[in-house]
This record gives C-alpha cells, sequence and structure tokens, in this order.
C-alpha cells in the first residue's frame, strides 16, 4: 500500500475533495479491474470516457477517484482528486507508484514511422551481445533481459511501462530501448518517463486515421524531443526533411546521422547483397547481416547510440558484424526449387517502396517479383491506394489481399486499393480476399529463382477479423505452401 498524497507528486491538481493521506492499493483505469482501495483514473480514450465509469469503479471498491471534472454528486468516504489532464496525472501517478523506474534506467527512446522496432530490437541485442542486462519495450515483444513478454501495443499504457521498467531494475537492468508511438506521445503515455537519449527514423503518411494533419503527427513527434533534458542526447536522420525539424527546440545534446548529408555519424554502402551490406561507416568498413539502404539508416543510428552511450568504436562495429534480422523485419527463405520469399511488417507506403526498391536494386531481372500486400481495417485510408499503387510499380505481379481487416470489409478495402492501380499496370494486379489463398497463389505463379514479398503483418502471428484474432502467421504458411509444392 501507498499513500494517496505520494502518488499524485507532481500532478497537476485543480481541486481535492476527501483526504490525500489514503492508503491506496493500486492504480487502475480500467474500471473493471478495480479492488478494494484501489485509485481510479478516469482516463478520456478514443473509444470510452472513464469518466462514465466512476460509479462502477467505486462499487468495485474504489477509494480514491482522479477525473478532469467532479461527479454533480459526490460519494462519501471517497477522495476526489480534479485535475488538468488525467492521462498525464495516470503517467506521474505510475511513475510515482513503481518508484520513478526511469530514473534507475539509461532509458533511449526510439520514435519516427519506420525502423523503430528494428533499432530498438538489434540495440538490445547489441548490448546484449556486450555484455550487459538490457530491456526492451517494443511492438514485437517486452524484454526483461532474459524474460520475455508479449506486447499489445507499440507504446504500453503508462502503468504497463513503469510497471516493467520496475522489474528492469529489479532484476538489475543497466539500458532500456523503447519504441515510441505518436499515439504515446499524444496521450502523454511516455509523461513522467527519464530518457537518456531519443532517436529519430524518419517521417512518412502514416496513423492519419489519428492524427488531423501530417503537420499535426510531425509536431507530436517532435514534442518528444522537444522535452529532452539538456542531459540527454538526440540522434536524428538529417537526411529525412524533417530531421532538422526535430532538433529545433530540445535541450538536449544535438546529434545527426546520415548516409547522403554532412553528418555526426555517416555511412556509406559499398555492397549491397542478398547475403548482407558491406558499409562504410564513419570511415571504418564492415560486414552485416542485414540487407537494404533502410536498414543501413537503422545500423547507423545504432552505432551512434552506442558510441553515445559510452561503447568504443571498433567493438561496436565487431558486435554490428553479428547481429541478426528482427522477427518479421525483411525476413526470408528460399525453398529446394530456389524461389525466394520474403517476410516484411511493411504497413506504410513508405516502408513498402523502400522495401521493395531494396529487392530490386538486388535482384538480377531475370526474374519475377511477386508482391502480396494488404491495408489494415480501421486505420488510415488515404493510404490504400497509393501502397497499390507502389506495390504494382515495382513489381511484376501484384495481389491485394486482406491484412487485419478488424471490423471493416476485406473487399471495401480492397477495392479501395485498386482505386490506386493504373491502366499500365491492371494487368499484372489480381485480388484475392482470403490472404492463405492469395499467398499460395503467389507460390503457384513463383518459378524457380523468383522472389515473393508478402508485406503488411510481418511479426504479427494473428489475423483480426471483426475483433476475432484466428491464428496466422506468414512466414509459417508460406514455408508450408513452397514445401507442398516442392514434394
Amino acid at each position: 500500500m501507498i499513500i494517496l498524497k505520494e502518488i499524485i507528486y507532481k500532478v497537476a491538481i485543480e481541486a481535492v475533495k476527501g483526504s490525500t493521506d489514503t492508503a491506496i492499493n493500486k492504480i487502475e483505469f480500467d474500471s473493471r479491474k478495480i479492488a478494494e482501495n484501489d485509485a481510479f483514473v478516469a482516463i478520456r480514450g478514443t473509444i470510452s470516457n472513464g469518466h462514465d465509469f466512476i460509479e462502477t469503479a467505486i462499487r468495485n471498491g474504489a477509494i480514491a477517484i482522479v477525473c478532469d471534472i467532479l461527479p454533480e454528486i459526490l460519494t462519501p468516504r471517497i477522495t476526489y482528486i480534479q485535475v488538468k489532464d488525467t492521462n498525464k496525472a495516470l503517467a506521474f501517478m505510475a511513475a510515482n507508484y513503481f518508484e520513478n523506474p526511469s530514473q534507475s534506467l539509461k532509458l533511449v527512446g526510439i520514435t519516427g514511422t519506420n525502423g523503430k522496432t528494428t533499432i530498438a530490437s538489434l540495440l538490445f541485442q547489441l548490448f546484449k551481445k556486450a555484455g550487459f542486462k538490457v530491456g526492451l519495450l517494443s511492438t514485437v515483444k517486452i524484454l526483461v533481459d532474459d524474460l520475455e513478454y508479449k506486447a499489445t501495443h507499440t507504446t504500453p499504457d503508462s502503468l504497463t511501462i513503469n510497471h516493467y521498467l520496475k522489474e528492469m531494475v529489479d532484476a538489475g537492468v543497466e539500458y532500456c530501448f523503447m519504441e515510441v508511438s505518436s499515439h504515446g506521445i499524444h496521450q502523454q503515455r511516455t509523461e513522467a518517463l527519464q530518457f537518456i537519449g531519443g532517436i529519430f527514423t524518419n517521417l512518412s503518411h502514416d496513423h492519419l486515421d489519428y492524427h488531423p494533419t501530417f503537420a499535426a503527427y510531425r509536431d507530436v513527434k517532435k514534442s518528444f524531443f522537444d522535452h529532452l533534458p539538456k542531459t540527454a542526447f538526440v540522434l536524428s536522420n538529417i537526411d529525412d526533411k524533417n530531421g532538422q525539424v526535430m532538433l529545433q527546440n530540445t535541450s538536449a545534446k544535438k546529434l545527426t546521422y546520415a548516409l547522403k548529408s554532412y553528418a555526426d555519424y555517416k555511412a556509406q554502402i559499398l555492397e549491397n547483397q542478398l547475403s548482407g551490406l558491406l558499409l562504410k561507416i564513419n570511415g571504418n568498413e564492415v560486414w552485416v547481416k542485414l540487407i537494404g539502404t533502410f536498414n543501413a539508416y537503422n545500423l547507423l543510428a545504432i552505432y551512434g547510440t552506442a558510441i553515445e552511450l559510452g561503447l568504443e568504436s571498433l567493438e561496436v562495429l565487431r558486435l554490428l558484424s553479428d547481429l541478426e534480422s528482427v522477427s518479421g523485419r525483411f525476413q526470408f527463405i528460399v525453398s529446394n526449387s530456389n524461389i525466394t520469399a520474403i517476410v516484411d511488417y511493411a504497413h506504410t507506403p513508405d516502408a513498402l517502396e523502400n522495401v521493395l526498391k531494396t529487392i530490386n536494386d538486388i535482384r538480377t531481372k531475370n526474374e519475377q517479383l511477386i508482391t502480396v500486400v494488404g491495408c489494415g481495417g480501421n486505420r488510415d485510408k488515404a493510404k490504400r491506394p497509393i501502397m497499390a499503387n507502389i506495390a504494382a510499380e515495382l513489381s511484376d505481379k501484384t495481389i491485394l489481399t486482406a491484412d487485419n481487416p478488424r471490423n471493416e470489409d476485406p473487399e471495401v478495402i480492397i477495392n479501395e486499393m485498386e482505386q490506386g492501380i493504373g491502366p499500365q499496370n491492371f494487368k499484372k494486379s489480381l485480388s484475392i480476399t482470403d490472404r492463405k489463398q492469395a499467398i499460395k497463389t503467389a507460390c503457384q505463379l513463383a518459378q524457380p529463382n523468383d522472389i515473393i514479398l508478402i508485406a503488411g503483418k510481418g511479426h504479427e502471428t494473428y489475423q483480426e477479423i471483426q475483433g476475432v484474432r484466428h491464428d496466422f502467421d506468414d512466414m509459417k504458411i508460406v514455408k508450408e505452401l513452397l514445401d507442398q509444392l516442392n514434394k
């Protein structure tokens, strides 16, 4: 138990009704999880408003209510705390409840449209190989050194973040690498966390179903760096047109990385093959197992971060050469008939274009490139025709299919994608709603030496249809189908 006044430290309070000397068991923002002597924080979410469940929380045992508007009728013996922003209040309360664990870690946040998962995961891998105890908060999974937990969001809620950060502290973890999404920043989930560094990857079309404009999306990302302290560093991709924007108002140490521009950390691609990349980083050559220009940027960001965190340059290069690709990020297999199948999480126009250009740069053009791609339901609709156009322009054959349709009709999503395919590409494109059948068709169309790209879901092992998640693993399915065709 902890005294209420201790967990509301630094919370912007507008009014208090009742005693703050009350002993609190735990904090919750879901009224269904409330038990005796809990504090309930009424969050205004995208689907529901926690203020509508205050009475439910009290019936379930809540002894303290944190809200931005006080109820008209106050229940006796309940402490009500009115705050300006309940999301921000939850962030500080969660940090206080778990004893501000981020202050005991070297926490680095990675934000941008693409590359967050790869950079965070490979930094975890690199620092583990360097002999440190490390933590990871990513889209793919949460790692407390050797303990693995399932991830549900790119940036979890404030309670979940601080819970795992506390576990990391208790486990003796020194470094933690964390994906920071625009949703997480906008919803104040990273407030009250103490970061030692921040990385900006790039910015392209994404999440415009949530953010009203691209400028708003950019400014949310920028706000993460604006709030970093002087003791932290910012490492920004200066080749991206928004890279300099991210550095404008930060108090942190400003650092840049680039392949094309003058920067603190500079790389040049000497060789780009399916087996890996030969890079020259700040004058030193290194062979790595990852491929593509986008991974050259990712590896350069990792290199710069490791140096800023105190590792020695030649040791970092050695460790870079030993890194393995991240689940669902340009993962590939080669069948017995020499068909290459690549699975990638590319779910934005920019990411899809990067992956397809990488494949086209490597291949001989004597083989077919067959792309299977879909777009998620209940998400940014504007990118659907754009992604279909990119796939059709940069592939020899394109199959449009379902991704995670969620609560939308997958055929409607595919129809919207089809609007982006020009007449010159119409004959080399087809639509198959069933994703497994689409992958099977790609395998049947492929000849020896051909390449199949299955884009959009990457590491995900499910397909979400009408609120239900069904087992679905792109890599597992394409491997099984290719094995069957080889028999």
